[in-house]
């Protein structure tokens, strides 16, 4: 996520960004985010975009358990944690959910850039069980320049909230989509559409991904896009 920071007296609505906790039911916990609005701007606090993906999580829209995913500009993090408490829910005791989860192959990755990665960690530290997070990674990544340390189609499913809002970016973001994703993986993306550019993002994506409109919260204005790679042979 950019840090991008807005102009304090602009909406009555940015003053619940200044507070230092956000707290949040998913997956039968409670999760406490911190926000530092101040200092990281919009990196750092939980926008209504990744509240809207975390509960198409928790419906059971799609798969985790078993499954390899990544959270790009994750900011606080909240979506990626919701991510990580699901593919790990089980009724089973901790230590035998650790070690089904070890054969699994379960695993979350949740990253962004440099400069945010400190304060990522520790909303993810503060909200994972020891034996969550020994199957959930912080990890740098800018899009477009460090995608040699991940492994091209490495992950079965991609998320990302409110990531595709600055023009600038686009070109890198997709380059990102491209490299992380093999013919299987699958792209949720929750946003507001705010301005054409938000348009003119998702056009850019379906000339590489077939792209579908899979879930709409009309209170909160927040659609969620489903991404996949197009098969070559339909492009013939």
């Amino acid at each position: 996520m950019a840090l991008v920071p807005y102009e304090e007296t602009t909406e009555f609505g940015l003053q619940k960004f200044h507070k230092p906790l956000a707290t949040f039911s998913f997956a039968n916990h409670t999760i406490q985010i911190r926000q530092d609005w101040r200092h990281l701007g919009v990196a750092a606090v939980v926008w209504d975009a990744a509240i809207v993906l975390s509960t198409y999580l928790e419906m059971g829209a799609v798969e985790l358990r078993g499954r390899s995913a990544v959270e790009l500009g994750a900011g606080t993090g909240l979506v990626g944690i919701v991510a990580a408490l699901l593919a790990l829910k089980s009724s089973m005791k901790p230590l035998l959910v650790h070690c089904l989860l070890f054969f699994s192959g379960a695993h979350v990755t949740i990253t962004d850039r440099k400069v945010a990665l400190e304060f990522l960690k520790s909303n993810v530290q503060a909200n994972l069980p020891p034996h969550i997070q020994t199957k959930t990674v912080v990890k740098e990544l800018t899009w477009g320049q460090n995608l040699g340390s991940f492994s091209p189609g490495e992950f079965d499913l991609i998320l990302g909230a409110d990531i595709i809002y600055l023009e600038e970016t686009f070109t890198d973001l997709l380059q990102t989509l491209e490299h992380l994703c093999s013919n299987h993986s699958v792209i949720l993306l929750a946003c507001r559409i705010r301005y054409e550019r938000d348009n003119n993002f998702l056009a850019m994506l379906e000339r590489q991904f077939t792209v579908r409109k899979v879930h709409y919260d009309p209170e909160k204005d927040v659609h969620i896009y489903e991404a996949q790679k197009r098969n070559q042979k339909e492009d013939l």
